[in-house]
C-alpha cells in the first residue's frame, strides 16, 4: 500500500514538473487575443493600450507580427508558447501583444515589414532597436532554433529597462 501511494505521488510530481506553465495566480481562461502564442497570458488588444500597460506597470512591451497563414509564423508560435520559461518571463516581466496587421507607427517596422517579426520597447515609449535578431536583412526575425538568442534579448529588455530608466 505504502509502495504504490510512493509512485502515485512521484508521478503526480513528475507530470506537473513537465506540464504548462500555470500563473502564480492560478490557471487562467485563454483569451482569443493569445491566437495560440500563449493562452494562460494577458494579452492587450492595441498598440496604444500596450503602450499604456508598459507606462504605468514599468515594463517592458513585446510585441509579436504574425500572419495566420504564415508558416513560419507557426512554426515560431508552436516553440514559443510551449517554452515554460519564456512563458513565465512574457507572464512577469512584459507587456505582451501580437498583431496580424501593420500599425501606423512606422517605428515597428525599422528594416521593414515580414514575419514573423519582434520587437521590443521599453515603458518610456522607446522602440529598442538595437535588440536585434542574428538575419541582417531581417534584423527582428526569429526562428524557432533562436530561442536561446530570444530569451537573451528578452533578458536584455529586462536588463536595459532597469540600467537605462
Amino acid at each position: 500500500m505504502k509502495a504504490g501511494l510512493s509512485v502515485l505521488l512521484a508521478l503526480v510530481v513528475m507530470s506537473s514538473a513537465f506540464g504548462k506553465y500555470v500563473p502564480k495566480s492560478g490557471k487562467r481562461i485563454p483569451q482569443t487575443l493569445s491566437r495560440g502564442w500563449g493562452d494562460q497570458l494577458i494579452w492587450a488588444q492595441t498598440y496604444e493600450e500596450a503602450l499604456y500597460w508598459a507606462r504605468s506597470r514599468n515594463k517592458p512591451l513585446m510585441v509579436l507580427f504574425h500572419l495566420e497563414d504564415c508558416p513560419h509564423s507557426h512554426e515560431l508560435r508552436k516553440v514559443l508558447s510551449e517554452d515554460n520559461g519564456i512563458q513565465k518571463m512574457l507572464d512577469e516581466d512584459f507587456v505582451v501583444l501580437n498583431l496580424m496587421y501593420e500599425t501606423t507607427d512606422k517605428h515597428l517596422s525599422p528594416d521593414g515589414q515580414y514575419v514573423p517579426r519582434i520587437i521590443f520597447v521599453d515603458p518610456a515609449m522607446t522602440v529598442r532597436a538595437d535588440i536585434v535578431g542574428r538575419y541582417s536583412n531581417r534584423m527582428y526575425a526569429y526562428e524557432p532554433a533562436d530561442i536561446k538568442l530570444l530569451k537573451s534579448n528578452m533578458e536584455k529588455a529586462k536588463k536595459l529597462l532597469k540600467s537605462e530608466l
